[in-house]
């Protein structure tokens, strides 16, 4: 049954005064969204309401009025004081334990992303050597702000029966040059600088041909087929 031009009128009115409750109200609102009369309606009456609440003029409340008001709030029971939302989130306990968690994983964030970070700067090089012959790179050589110093070859070097690849460093005029690795053929190879300063700018890093187990004389004695010198890396 369809309702008349007066129940519709009726109704609007009653939804604009707040005076639908329950069912009655869904019905109000279903009927905004998919009856364009009846939204119409309530507009107007919107409208309406609105010139009586203009003409109003405002009423201080009475002394009266808020001593009762005062009294009511006095002799009212702890539990029917209403808990305001940070005391509800404190004593939910669920809220607390996702806090918390929470809390647990940015903390693992920020812990794998610090990780990372260092893992990084070990990665990075502060010093590099470029070794070269004058016409070709032979190798390169990292100096890590671990302690740690890597020679990387980057090309093939023929290395004749009974005879090794040894590398050495330069780390002053007065201590001479010193063997920091033997390879039997060009490879990565961690450089032995333990004993040593760690490596500071300029500094001679080179390969020479030796016989088989290194330099008999604790010097070089064969050709020198790559040299460089370190530089601070960017």
């Amino acid at each position: 049954m369809t309702a008349g031009p007066d129940e519709e009128r009726t109704q609007a009115a009653e939804y604009v005064l707040g005076l639908l409750e329950g069912e009655a109200k869904a019905q109000a609102e279903q009927r905004l969204v998919t009856d364009a009369a009846f939204a119409r309606e309530v507009q107007a009456w919107h409208a309406r309401f609105a010139d009586f609440d203009g003409s109003a003029e405002p009423q201080p409340a009475g002394d009266g009025l808020w001593r009762r008001i005062e009294a009511n709030f006095a002799g009212a029971p702890p539990a029917m004081a209403r808990p305001s939302l940070w005391s509800r989130l404190w004593n939910d306990l669920t809220v607390l334990r996702m806090t918390a968690a929470g809390a647990c994983v940015a903390a693992l964030l920020l812990a794998v992303g610090l990780g990372a970070a260092i893992r990084q700067a070990r990665l990075q090089p502060v010093m590099i050597a470029v070794l070269v012959d004058g016409n070709r790179t032979g190798a390169v050589v990292h100096t890590f702000a671990d302690g740690r110093t890597v020679l990387l070859s980057l090309t093939s070097i023929k290395v004749p029966s009974g005879r090794v690849l040894e590398v050495w460093t330069l780390p002053s005029r007065e201590r001479g040059p010193v063997s920091v690795g033997l390879m039997d053929r060009a490879r990565t190879l961690e450089l032995q600088l333990r004993d040593l300063p760690r490596p500071g700018l300029d500094q001679l890093f080179e390969i020479t041909l030796e016989p088989a187990g290194g330099s008999p004389t604790g010097r070089p004695t064969g050709p020198v087929l790559f040299k460089g010198n370190t530089a601070q890396t960017l």
